[in-house]
């Protein structure tokens, strides 16, 4: 994993103190947070930009503000798409750790069988394959931040060593016998509450506290509307450039029709509309009809389950009166089987939709046959 710095165009520190004798960020033009080189983040599901010009957004930053120069750990909640790993590195940008190492790691591409070794490290012969030394995420981020996106989706195994690895402040390589000191500040980020993994057993109480010392929820982009317009701007100007065509004009019927979409994809959604907009717009103006909005499917009416119209509630009180064996397990595998066909076999959203992690659902998934268990892979060397 290549480490490069966090790329922003002016800080948001720098822009309030900038503005401060005329009223400070408001005032002024919105600072853009933008990901290391986003044009190789275009097959990403991430949001590679962010402003802080919605009222909702300003309270957001006035409150990483205050919580940036400790060294608490911060939880982010948010939708897929939202920003969270940009207000991770913005927090990190404001820390004194800013000039040390900002490590980002996808709990949920971790391979389960080399985890530990992932997270931890390992020493030379401590299994087959590993023919050197190599130092975990923990090491590697040992003075800066590290950060655990998807952290629902860690298996409970996991929970507990990172559990010890932050009381401790140390951790202990695969192989090794003796504990290696780290300095590191954590960030967490979720797209599933957390407190009800916790009520369901899916998730550890004891770390979900330690995680929250500083909780963050980043707002879906629907409930931020005044983001839009600068979000807007910063893209068409981005990819406008890459295609040769300049910044575009954007006609105040194509701006409301913007602003009136519920975008469940968020910000990262908002990008590819403006990316294909662009390839499409005939003019020097965006009109209303080249914005090309694909139609959100509909939920299914959940209230409206049984052929007679009546809610869910009763159509579980025909089924009791039925005498369905195992009704729960019957209930949770159909839920499971018609979340995932609904999602085409999307794994994230459907995690999303049921509010369980990614883990827990590929486990309901494996023990319904229909996701097959993938080959233990060898670490690289």
């Amino acid at each position: 994993m290549k480490l490069t710095s966090f790329a922003q165009r002016p800080t948001q520190a720098e822009h309030a103190a900038r503005d401060a004798g005329s009223g400070g960020a408001a005032a002024g033009r919105p600072s853009v947070l933008t990901l290391p080189e986003p044009r190789r983040q275009t097959h990403s599901i991430r949001a590679s930009a962010l402003v802080f010009e919605d009222p909702l957004s300003r309270e957001l930053l006035a409150y990483l503000e205050r919580v940036a120069p400790s060294d608490a750990t911060v939880l982010i909640h948010g939708e897929t798409g939202t920003g969270k790993e940009l207000v991770a590195r913005h927090v990190h940008a404001l820390s004194r750790r800013r000039n040390a190492p900002f490590v980002a790691v996808n709990c949920a591409a971790l391979n389960e069988s080399l985890l530990d070794s992932e997270l931890f490290g390992h020493r030379k012969g401590a299994f087959t394959g590993a023919d050197r030394d190599r130092e975990g995420w923990f090491e590697t981020a040992d003075g800066g931040t590290l950060f655990l996106d998807e952290i629902g989706d860690l298996p409970a195994a996991a929970q507990v060593k990172l559990l010890r690895v932050l009381q401790e402040r140390e951790v202990v390589p695969v192989g090794a016998r003796t504990p290696t000191a780290v300095d590191f500040r954590l960030i967490a980020a979720t797209n599933v509450d957390l407190k009800h993994a916790v009520e369901a057993g899916h998730f550890r109480a004891d770390l979900y506290y330690r995680l929250s010392v500083a909780d963050v929820r980043l707002r879906p982009l629907r409930e931020r509307p005044g983001d839009i317009p600068p979000l807007v701007e910063h893209f068409l100007a981005m990819y406008g450039g890459r295609l040769g065509h300049g910044v575009p004009s954007v006609s105040p019927p194509a701006m409301q029709r913007l602003l009136s979409h519920p975008w469940p994809g968020n910000i990262r959604e908002l990008e590819n509309v403006l990316h294909h907009t662009l390839l499409v717009c005939p003019g020097p103006t965006i009109r209303a009809q080249d914005v090309y909005l694909p139609e959100r499917p509909q939920s299914p009416d959940v209230h409206g389950a049984s052929a007679g119209g009546a809610n869910l509630q009763q159509v579980i009180v025909e089924l009791l009166e039925q005498g369905v064996p195992d009704l729960y397990a019957e209930v949770e595998q159909t839920v499971i089987r018609t979340a995932y066909e609904y999602h085409r076999s999307n794994q994230v959203r459907t995690a999303q939709a049921l509010g369980i992690s990614r883990n827990v659902l590929r486990e309901r998934l494996h023990r319904l046959g229909m996701l097959p268990y993938a080959p233990s892979r060898r670490p690289e060397t």
